[in-house]
């Protein structure tokens, strides 16, 4: 029987103005002023909660584990017939070209280090110095060109031109964003990458925080590469994916020594160990990989397929014009932007409050509104500083109402949504925001470890 007839993907109908089930939307949280409060997730830019039909996907499937590709049992056999199929549904999400190769990784950073230990010698990598740290970083032992933050798509791709046409000539990799995990604007990838290409250069998309909210195609995007997260996918179970072009890949050791990479391994006559790699996706898979993580990720897409991106990306946009609207009225909020009032978004939004320190204002919302949310720099130092136009690192107390005279405190809330966000979690949450400004923290809190936490009961503030 194949795994395609034991595993028929759950539907879960969906009516165009819901989110999508996710779980943990009836989960209570206790809060320090008395009673409990449905917790609101608003933190997917971080990790999104799992869709209830990845959840049930993977339950079905759990009792049938087994090892893939070098077993000969029936629940060996299934598993790799599942972990393939999982493989052709990622390429086909994301619109992979023929020869183009889909290897499970286990994160987007993951997946971007891989490609890092697999350039060409002599490659000079371009990177803007607004990625996240997964694609800002692996790339220190080669060349790199770090680009100054744009103020404007149109800015970002001319910055780029310019850099690539002074550049020598060799094998170029140009690294992108395709959505902010600070401010959630979303780049001008295609002609990024048309850009990159009119200079012999191949461009890799950091797809993290895009392909949770919008369609990603390489064949449209014309990207070489793409990378992306499964946790953030809507699948936390521990596998990325990395696909694109197989050339470089292909020709790259190993990123991995080991099991299943190796397609023959003998001894020589002298005593050594000579090894014949695979050149498949297997190459770069070694040891026994992340099946259920794969099946998760695979389910992931077909769901957001079939709830159409054209339904979720209108009501994330409904929801992010009444969470911006929100904020404005709260002339204490400023919300961080490169390229101004009217980008492209997706649901991600960074902000800063007059008077507070983010780590207490964040520290407040969860603590006395069952609210989650994020705050610091959120893995994107240099973009942080560019945006809070800062150079000191200095934390500041959580508890005082402001900032002490002098104090220049690195920091910001970010709030995030997505598919599975219901309304009222956005209601809440602005309503919030305007009652912790206006009323200020109605608990006392203190710095622990570097993070805000409220007091121990006994000494709530006045």
């Amino acid at each position: 029987m194949s795994s395609t007839a034991t595993f028929a993907p759950s539907c879960t109908p969906s009516h165009s103005d819901e989110a999508l089930p996710v779980l943990g939307r009836d989960v209570q949280v206790p809060l320090v002023t008395g009673g409990e409060a449905p917790y609101a997730a608003l933190d997917y830019a971080a990790s999104a909660p799992a869709l209830q039909r990845v959840w049930d996907d993977v339950a079905a499937y759990a009792p049938y584990y087994g090892s893939v590709h070098r077993g000969a049992g029936y629940l060996s056999q299934l598993s790799t017939e599942l972990f393939e199929q999982s493989r052709q549904t990622v390429a086909e999400f994301l619109g992979c070209r023929e020869g183009d190769q889909v290897v499970f990784t286990r994160a987007t950073t993951d997946s971007l280090n891989l490609l890092a230990a697999a350039l060409p010698k002599g490659t000079r990598v371009f990177v803007f110095e607004t990625e996240h740290h997964a694609s800002l970083l692996p790339w220190r032992a080669h060349d790199v060109t770090y680009l100054d933050a744009p103020r404007s798509p149109e800015r970002a791709v001319a910055t780029l031109e310019s850099a690539l046409h002074a550049a020598p000539a060799g094998p170029k990799l140009v690294c992108v964003t395709g959505a902010s995990n600070v401010t959630g604007e979303v780049w001008p990838v295609r002609e990024l990458a048309r850009a990159a290409h009119r200079h012999g250069a191949r461009l890799v998309l950091d797809a993290a925080q895009l392909a949770p909210h919008r369609p990603v195609s390489l064949t449209e995007l014309e990207a070489d590469w793409v990378a992306f997260s499964g946790h953030k996918l809507y699948a936390p179970f521990g596998a990325g994916v990395l696909a694109g072009r197989a050339d470089w890949l292909r020709a790259a050791e190993p990123y991995l020594a080991g099991g299943g990479a190796s397609r023959r391994v003998t001894r020589s006559a002298d005593g050594t160990v000579e090894v014949e790699w695979q050149h498949n996706e297997a190459r770069h898979e070694a040891g026994s990989p992340n099946v259920i993580g794969a099946y998760a990720i695979a389910s992931a897409c077909r769901a957001l397929t079939e709830a159409g991106f054209d339904r979720l990306v209108a009501r994330e946009e409904e929801l992010l014009g009444r969470l911006r609207t929100g904020l404005a009225d709260v002339p204490e909020v400023k919300v961080l932007s490169l390229f101004g009032e009217d980008a492209d978004r997706v649901g991600v939004v960074s902000f800063v409050v007059e008077g507070w320190n983010s780590s207490h204002f964040a520290a407040a919302l969860s603590a006395e509104y069952g609210i989650g949310v994020r705050d610091g720099l959120f893995c994107a130092h240099p973009l942080l500083r560019t945006l809070l136009g800062q150079e000191g690192d200095t934390p500041g107390e959580c508890g005082a109402p402001e900032a002490a005279p002098g104090e220049r405190s690195l920091n910001a809330v970010r709030v995030s949504f997505g598919a599975g966000t219901p309304d009222e979690h956005v209601d809440r949450f602005v309503a919030a925001v305007r009652e912790l400004v206006r009323d200020g923290a109605r608990w006392t809190y203190r710095t622990e470890d570097g993070r805000c936490v409220p007091e121990t009961p006994g000494h709530a503030g006045s």
